[in-house]
């Protein structure tokens, strides 16, 4: 069996003059390469496929394989997570991670937060400012938290996103709106406790298999887990397991239950945060989780819990080929 596998790595993007604010989602070499082995050492043959051109190209060169291991982001628009695996289903061709609906969906948070308010879920109150007139129109109490409205790994995100004044606001929307192009998700702030939760498989298979901790190094600096920090996670924050305990059952009943409604399959990662009271409200969903071994939270969540980087990767691959013999 042939395990074709598609991506999107940041040295080819910046090799051709991209930015690294542009290309801050796409994966290193390490990953790639640490994917590739493990898709191996699980017993599959593998080729590289490359990003969302490359795989056009190959399949319209006649190209096949058994399943792809799709780790595509996209490079432009909300519904750019879900172009590669539209181009598989289109060829009839099975792939890992969740369908291009699924992907579209959870890339848009404002979406995803009125499935999950709708569901009876807790989600931080919100507005979208799609230009610099709506930012008036924000009626949420101070502080407040601004990000961009599609975008991921801390994109958008940095000292300046926790708002506590409408100047702020006003001057925060309108840097990122000129500069990421895109409409911004303000939401109301929650001062307590952040987690992050990663969950496998899909349906009623579904489960969590950990959940952690996410603080600052340094006590005194606020959590905002921004594209630099996540840079330089080992030097700026603490990951602590989060115990079992009435807390982490809430934590993780939320998360999997969030990630059910969203119809996340394989494998994903479902960040919180308590409010001043301590309870959980769900941030987002990535349905398409970083897996560097060593750097993104999903496989230390799964090194967290005993479980190898080629058994969560092998896990991921198990659960795709079984949707292939229904």
């Amino acid at each position: 069996m042939i395990i074709g596998i598609a991506y999107d790595l940041r040295s080819e993007y910046l090799a051709e003059g991209y930015s690294e604010e542009d290309v801050a989602e796409f994966d290193s070499d390490q990953t790639i390469d640490a994917i590739e082995r493990a898709i191996q050492e699980n017993g599959f043959k593998t080729e590289r496929i490359g990003n969302t051109f490359a795989l056009c190209s190959k399949l319209a060169a006649g190209r096949r394989w058994d399943l792809v291991f799709n780790f595509t982001e996209g490079l432009r628009g909300r519904c750019r997570e879900s172009q590669a695996p539209a181009l598989l289903e289109l060829y009839n061709i099975g792939y890992t991670f969740s369908d291009p609906l699924v992907c579209a969906l959870t890339l848009d948070k404002s979406l995803a937060k009125k499935i999950i308010k709708a569901s009876g879920l807790a989600t931080p109150d919100f507005a979208v400012v799609e230009k610099e007139s709506d930012i008036g129109k924000v009626k949420l109490p101070f502080p407040l938290f601004a990000k961009p409205l599609a975008e991921g790994t801390g994109k958008g995100i940095d000292e300046n996103s926790v708002i506590k004044q409408k100047g702020q606001l006003k001057k925060v929307c309108e840097d990122l709106l000129k500069r990421l192009s895109q409409p911004v998700l303000v939401e109301e702030f929650l001062p307590g406790r952040e987690f992050t939760v990663g969950v496998l498989g899909d349906g009623n298979d579904a489960y969590v298999l950990g959940a952690m901790e996410v603080t600052m190094s340094e006590p005194s600096m606020p959590l905002v887990y921004s594209f630099a920090v996540k840079e330089e996670c080992e030097k700026l924050i603490k990951y602590l397991p989060l115990q079992k305990g009435k807390l982490f059952s809430q934590v993780a009943d939320l998360a999997l239950q969030s990630y059910k409604v969203l119809q996340c399959r394989d494998a994903g990662r479902v960040d919180i945060r308590c409010d001043d009271k301590g309870l959980p409200h769900f941030l987002e969903v990535n349905p398409l989780p970083g897996l560097h071994p060593t750097h993104s939270d999903l496989p230390m969540i799964a090194t967290q819990e005993g479980t190898s980087y080629n058994d969560l990767i092998g896990s991921i691959i198990n659960n795709a080929l079984k949707r292939l013999k229904k």
